[in-house]
């Protein structure tokens, strides 16, 4: 087995551009989309495309609270984004933005790295 270090990463991923890790780009990602939750949630907007609260409660199983809360967090920093379809009662639907969008690679790379790494979901 080979492991690499930091230090030979693909040109790609450049660790080198962070020397005192103020303003880490990694950082301010994780600070968007920084838990299992957070994640799941994106999942289901990948595969599903736009979802109501209830359809994430429905398949996700989390509390409402952590719902919520994740989903808010989601839409301040622009990942989501909620429309009302009807006023009343009040209804909306959550929809991916541009931005969201743009982490359909990380969610697959998870995934791919779950499939090989992650272990068996039984044990």
């Amino acid at each position: 087995m080979v492991v690499i270090s930091i230090f030979e990463t693909p040109p790609y991923i450049n660790f080198m551009d962070v020397p005192n890790r103020i303003n880490c780009p990694i950082q301010r990602a994780t600070d968007v989309v920084s838990d299992q939750w957070s994640f799941l949630i994106l999942r289901e907007f990948i595969l599903e495309g736009p979802r109501k609260y209830s359809d994430l409660q429905n398949v996700l199983n989390v509390s409402p609270n952590t719902l919520s809360t994740r989903l808010k967090r989601l839409e301040t920093n622009g990942v989501l984004e909620r429309r009302i379809y009807q006023n009343n009662p009040p209804r909306a639907r959550y929809h991916l933005t541009e931005k969201g969008q743009a982490l359909a690679p990380v969610v697959g790379a998870l995934r791919a790295w779950g499939e090989k790494w992650g272990g068996d979901a039984a044990t």
